[in-house]
């Protein structure tokens, strides 16, 4: 073995977010030894990040809603949660002292909100359980005898695995660690991977400079989004977005943003048409609108007859031209349906996760790479999307947590 190489006797994992970290646990509950090899100078970085506003752990849902949050591929993320899903990941947290509650809107959050105190506990028990971490490594792929390759900050150094687990994030948010860098290392290696794509993120419009100074950050809520969906059928959701400088973005639009995305690929733009006044039937607001505006502005009119202010006026003052209004039926359909042509998803380091990654065509059942033995995956690296709501750390800890139990069967059986 080369002189600056060292051999792990067990597992490696590589990356310490809560897919690494989950399937580091289970394997050292196995018996197993584990190192764990992080990029960051601590790990669970983008953990913290996501939980700054409330750390959404999961999501109350009953099981076959919850895995129909996962789209085309439900069926995969199914097979994951069956053994970890909601309820244990909440008796989970509370083994490691962190109560939770289902809030208002079915979300399950920690009761003081708060991520750091489940990850300091979580590092701490992983720790006394004999799981070494070593942070400050950046994994560079593999070398032409099969080690692994790491960046330290004392030179290079090699690994030696029995067995691999990468947990390397997807593409968002790169200044935390997951910046997709790992793609091209296993396309090398012969591995389908799909592009990264942004997900959960906000989309381009184009406003104007006046509603864009204005309006940026205002709440739209509630609306009614209306859109096509993947087989053309026309879909509806209410909920809540927020204007941007550029576009839109905001829980309504990530819960519907692999839709939208595929229609920009495939259109050129996706059509969005949002109900600003919902609960407002359409014939009794184009009879409102019908009063005699008695010297009003156009604005005021609107906002005396339909309840609409701030950045809802603003939308249908965008959308028409002031010094030709539209007669008060075609003003009401307008505040009804007022379209929105989305051009493009905002750059995948912006977007809260990414879609793409690792195809599960391209693994066993258990998260074993086909083409490289002994190499498991987990975590957002593979090839599944959700949107926010706790649906994304639910998958990413379950997944972690299967790939981890898989990869205990292996070593424990010394496969090859």
């Amino acid at each position: 073995m080369p002189a600056d190489a060292v051999h792990a006797p067990g597992a490696v994992v590589v990356g310490g977010g809560p897919a690494g970290l989950m399937a580091a646990e289970v394997l050292r509950a196995a018996g197993i030894e584990v190192d764990l090899y992080e990029a960051k100078g601590s790990v669970g970085r983008k953990f913290l990040i996501a939980g700054k506003g409330g750390l959404n752990l999961t999501h109350s849902d009953p099981f076959g809603t919850f895995v129909g949050r996962y789209r085309e591929r439900a069926d995969a993320v199914a097979d994951w949660l069956r053994d970890f899903d909601a309820d244990a990941l909440r008796a989970w947290a509370r083994g490691l002292g962190v109560e939770t509650y289902v809030g208002s809107s079915g979300r399950v959050f920690p009761l003081d909100r708060k991520a750091a105190p489940l990850l300091r506990g979580w590092v701490r028990r992983l720790k006394d359980s004999g799981v070494r971490i070593h942070v400050n490594h950046r994994w560079r792929g593999w070398s032409e005898d099969g080690l692994l390759c790491f960046d330290t900050p004392d030179g290079s150094r090699r690994v030696r695995a029995e067995a691999t687990l990468l947990a390397l994030g997807g593409g968002s948010w790169p200044q935390l660690g997951s910046d997709g860098a790992w793609q091209a290392l296993l396309r090398a290696q012969g591995v389908e991977v799909a592009p990264l794509a942004p997900a959960n993120c906000g989309f381009d419009v184009g406003w104007s400079a006046h509603l864009a100074e204005r309006h940026a950050g205002a709440p739209l809520k509630p609306v009614v989004a209306h859109w096509l969906g993947a087989d053309g059928t026309e879909r509806a959701l209410q909920g809540e977005c927020v204007l941007t400088a550029t576009g839109i973005e905001g829980s309504l639009v990530y819960a519907i943003g692999a839709d939208l995305r595929a229609a920009i690929a495939r259109e050129g733009e996706a059509v969005l048409h949002l109900d600003l006044a919902p609960g407002r039937p359409l014939a009794r607001l184009a009879t409102a609108l019908s009063q005699p505006r008695r010297g009003r502005s156009l604005g005021e009119h609107l906002r005396r007859h339909t309840g609409l202010d701030g950045a809802k006026l603003a939308l249908v003052h965008e959308s028409i031209d002031r010094a030709r209004p539209p007669e008060p039926d075609a003003l009401a359909a307008l505040v009804k349906r007022l379209p929105l042509r989305l051009r493009a998803p905002r750059p995948l380091p912006e977007a809260i996760s990414s879609a793409g990654g690792v195809r599960l065509e391209a693994t066993t059942a258990g998260l074993e790479l086909r083409t490289l033995p002994g190499v498991f995956c987990a975590g957002e690296m593979l090839d599944w999307e959700a949107p926010t709501g706790g649906y994304l750390l639910a998958a990413c800890f379950a997944s972690g947590r299967h790939a981890g139990l898989a990869m205990a069967r292996r070593l424990q059986r010394g496969a090859p």
